[in-house]
């Protein structure tokens, strides 16, 4: 029985994990797009060349892949997308840090999304619901 209880609950891990992610790049993500000059600032600083152009796309790719992830709509091309961002983040600024107090944090939502995109949304999920899309859904034959 107890199997049996661990494997239907098993299904519902995704939904943990888009949880956590969903809601640290919503966050994370407005902050950038309501003081957008700031990141504009910061990116510029580091030497992100075309500084507004990425602060742009890095604000939309947190935020939007943050509900998107949240939702369970598209959630292996969002968590992609934000797995790209975290490298990008530890490749410019934390590795210099070093892990611990550095880039320990970025490399744990770098996993989650790459498990996300492995692993797809689980259930429940937007995407499963709208227009009968089920490319995303963990266990779910294609």
């Amino acid at each position: 029985m107890a199997d049996k209880l661990n494997g239907k609950l098993s299904t519902y891990a995704p939904l943990l994990l888009r949880i956590a992610l969903g809601a640290v790049f919503i966050v994370h993500g407005f902050g950038k797009l309501t003081d957008l000059q700031s990141t504009i600032g910061f990116f510029g600083k580091i030497g992100i060349p075309l500084s507004g152009f990425f602060a742009w796309v890095v604000a939309l790719v947190e935020f939007g892949g943050g509900l998107l992830v949240l939702t369970g709509l598209y959630t292996r091309i969002a968590a992609a997308l934000i797995a790209v961002v975290m490298i990008v983040a530890m490749l410019s600024v934390k590795f210099a840090q070093g892990f611990l107090g550095g880039w320990e944090f970025d490399f744990t939502l770098f996993m989650v999304a790459v498990s996300l995109v492995l692993i797809g949304d689980g259930t429940p999920a937007l995407g499963q619901v709208i227009g009968g899309w089920k490319g995303d859904a963990a266990g779910v034959e294609e």
